[in-house]
């Protein structure tokens, strides 16, 4: 009975792993893969958003660059 309440007890708790390792990533990724700041921002931003969580992230969407990009000629 128990290695039965064991299989039921991974078989639903392993999909909601996945959705909140999906969801918590996805600030990450999203600043990875963003355009607006240079590698080094990127890492910075990464770093703040792994430690402080979404709202590090809120303020990227906000804040981000940092410095302006200089324009190139």
């Amino acid at each position: 009975m128990e290695a039965i309440i064991a299989t039921i007890t991974a078989i639903v708790a392993l999909p909601i792993f996945f959705v909140i390792a999906f969801f918590y990533w996805i600030p990450i990724l999203f600043i990875l893969f963003s355009g607006k700041v240079t590698m080094a921002e990127k890492i910075a931003w990464i770093l703040l958003t792994f430690f402080v969580s979404w709202f590090a992230w809120i303020f990227f969407l906000l804040l981000a660059p940092i410095k302006p990009k200089r324009s190139e000629y």
